[in-house]
């Protein structure tokens, strides 16, 4: 009976453990494509990209473009499903 209760105790613990532990990253569905160039279901922050820089947001999600090489700065918002061209855009985030 000992191994009983020991053995569910731990499949107890085990389970609130996979509670508190956060889930993976969740990636925007669809397709980014930065100057001609596709990414399936991206996240994240494309860097050191050149200008002018293309935009094709094919996802549910808003992306941010900016003049900056590594997304920090004022951006420039790509809504869901539309496209921009930046003269100076350098850097994308998607999530």
């Amino acid at each position: 009976m000992r191994r009983v209760v020991t053995a569910l105790g731990a499949l107890a613990a085990a389970w609130m453990l996979s509670l508190a532990l956060p889930g993976p990253a969740h990636s925007a569905s669809g397709d980014l494509v930065l100057n001609g160039r596709i990414f399936a279901n991206p996240s994240g922050c494309y860097r050191e990209l050149n200008a002018p820089l293309s935009v094709q947001n094919r996802t549910g999600t808003v992306a941010y473009v900016f003049a900056s090489r590594d997304c920090t700065g004022p951006a420039q918002t790509v809504p869901a499903r539309q496209s921009v061209s930046s003269a100076g855009g350098h850097s994308v985030r998607i999530s």
